[in-house]
């Protein structure tokens, strides 16, 4: 019994062994065949094939749901069938473990290593802050470092000229932007966020308070949480004129006590709007108000509002008009210094218990209709698609999930019941089509605050465009009317005519409680920074008579559906031409 419990010893040893030795030749002849597939993936790649390729995507496989809907730039299915859909989808899921796939995620993972490496880096030699940016910045950037100080979003210091880069901010581009517009100092925050003035923040903080790198600068510090690094900026040459961007907003009546109503006044003989700009640019204040040879600085107010300009010939200076008319009307002139009473920003402090969509058709002014709901409440607007170019000017809610009720309303430009159901009420932006298809084929070529080329209007694309995106139009519309739940229908000429008045129909369909001082102050901030530069073409007809018969039949059918619910038809411009 011993002899044959022995001989079961034996083999059950040498069977564990065996074991052992075929699971290491196993995970041993694994590694090195995907060591040779790298190989001969990096082999391949080399001879011409780009690593970074992107893989090809149907313009309906958001729909099949194989993509993400918030990667994509047009939600919309295109005008083309998709056939086999069973057999495209087995086409992509091979190409998930193509060589380019495989060269992609090595890329991937090298970044990752590095990016684990430099961390390593910084943990192990820290960083002695007030010497290495006294160092650092005196030798690479212009002008003088000053001092990390504390930052109050609700009254902040530095306040002439505000922008944000959250990929590509560096210390030298915020330091130039603020020299364009002659001002002192320049400070970043949270390492993306830059801000011009001519007066130092008064509350000093501890130099490691400024501790967030410069999104497109490594080694370099912009500032931190609530943390600002203060530059002086350096002086222009000498005979260097200071560029002001100062704008006529128009001839106003003015109010009966202008002491009172204004925060800083001046009164200088032969006065100039280049001298009255400037003194109230130094003082910080967005307007500058002109009266005989008294200036006046401050904010649009409830007794000051802007809203009712006067006729340019009553705000004259000259000698021969009657004092009497003199005294009750002035001019008045925007500063580049930013009306900050309505900048500051956050994400709601609770799960919304109201889910609210931003909905129009691509090109409708939802990119502006947000920027005025956001300052307007102080709470930031979401999306249903990630856009890199609107996160990276500010709007802090692209990243955000789209269903974390973590922000105020939604962008979408989808439709269809399923998509419109999944919202609780809906503001439904409304734009003329003739102008909503240029502006999304403007921003389809040239970005959003770019215009398309004559080659881009006169190419075959066009055409097949409006083809498409016509219809589209009309039924993103028609869709919501027949599946929202509870709805504001907002058009963007009445939104852009009486801003004010509409603007708080949309805070109140949001049930946020907004005062007239806020309000005021997006009126004084309308455009945001999305307003199309460039030069625009003058009297420039891209529609054919073909193009036009088929947007007419839709404006009235879209008109009809909205007297039909019981809404106000399309403004009378959207008629047919």
């Amino acid at each position: 019994m011993a002899k044959a419990f022995f001989r079961l010893q034996k083999v059950l040893r040498r069977t564990q062994f065996l074991l052992f030795f075929l699971t290491a030749a196993y995970l041993m002849a694994g590694s090195l065949l995907l060591l040779q597939r790298t190989r001969l993936v990096i082999q391949q790649s080399s001879r011409g094939t780009s690593a970074n390729q992107a893989l090809p995507v149907s313009d309906g496989m958001a729909r099949g749901g194989i993509v993400d809907p918030r990667t994509l730039q047009n939600p919309h299915p295109g005008p083309r069938l998709l056939v086999g859909m069973d057999t495209m989808q087995d086409a992509v899921l091979d190409q998930w473990h193509s060589p380019q796939w495989l060269v992609s995620r090595n890329s991937e993972l090298r970044q990752l290593r590095r990016r684990w490496f430099h961390r390593l880096i910084s943990d192990q030699e820290p960083m002695q802050t007030a010497g290495f940016k006294a160092t650092k910045h005196t030798v690479e950037h212009k002008g003088t470092y000053v001092g990390c100080f504390s930052d109050d979003s609700r009254e902040r210091t530095l306040k002439g000229a505000v922008f944000y880069d959250l990929r590509k901010m560096t210390v030298s581009h915020c330091q130039e932007a603020c020299a364009e517009r002659a001002y002192t100092y320049a400070g970043l925050a949270y390492g993306a966020e830059c801000y011009c003035g001519n007066r130092l923040p008064a509350t000093a903080s501890k130099p490691q308070e400024c501790n967030s790198e410069c999104k497109g600068e490594k080694g370099s510090l912009c500032g931190g949480v609530n943390r600002l690094s203060v530059y002086r900026v350096e002086e222009p040459r000498a005979g260097a004129r200071p560029w002001r961007n100062v704008i006529y907003r128009g001839c106003f009546r003015a109010p009966e006590n202008l002491t009172d109503t204004f925060q800083a006044s001046l009164i200088q003989p032969n006065l100039t709007v280049e001298m009255c700009s400037e003194f109230c640019s130094k003082k910080e204040f967005p307007l500058a108000v002109i009266q005989g040879w008294e200036c006046y600085c401050g904010y649009p107010t409830g007794r000051f509002s802007l809203r009712k300009g006067a006729d340019s010939l009553l705000c004259s200076r000259t000698r021969n008009a009657s004092s009497e008319l003199q005294g009750k009307y002035c001019l008045v002139y925007q500063t580049p210094v930013q009306d900050t009473r309505c900048t500051d920003r956050k994400f709601l402090t609770t799960k919304s218990k109201v889910f609210v969509a931003l909905s129009s058709f691509p090109g409708a002014g939802n990119t502006w209709a947000r920027h005025l709901i956001e300052h307007a409440t102080g709470y930031y607007t979401g999306s249903y698609y990630f856009d890199g170019a609107l996160y990276n000017k500010g709007f802090k809610g692209e990243k955000d999930h789209w269903r974390s009720r973590r922000t105020i309303c939604v962008k979408t430009h989808e439709s269809g019941k399923t998509e419109i159901e999944m919202f609780d009420s809906a503001i439904l932006l409304i734009r003329n089509p003739y102008k909503s298809l240029m502006a999304e084929f403007n921003r389809k070529y040239a970005g959003h605050l770019g215009y398309a080329t004559d080659r881009n209007w006169k190419s075959k694309e066009w055409p097949d465009f409006v083809n498409s995106y016509a219809s589209w139009w009309a039924s993103h519309i028609l869709d919501w009317l027949k599946y929202g739940k509870r709805l504001l229908i907002i058009h963007y000429e009445d939104l852009k005519q009486s801003l004010i008045p509409k603007l708080k129909e949309m805070v109140e369909f949001l049930n946020v409680t907004v005062s007239e001082d806020r309000l005021l102050c997006v009126e004084n901030n309308r455009d945001g920074n999305f307003k199309r530069s460039g030069a625009k073409q003058k009297d420039f007809e891209p529609f054919t008579q073909e193009m036009k018969d088929l947007i007419n039949r839709y404006i009235l059918t879209v008109d009809e559906a909205l007297r039909g619910r019981n809404f106000t038809g399309l403004p009378r411009e959207y008629m047919p031409r």
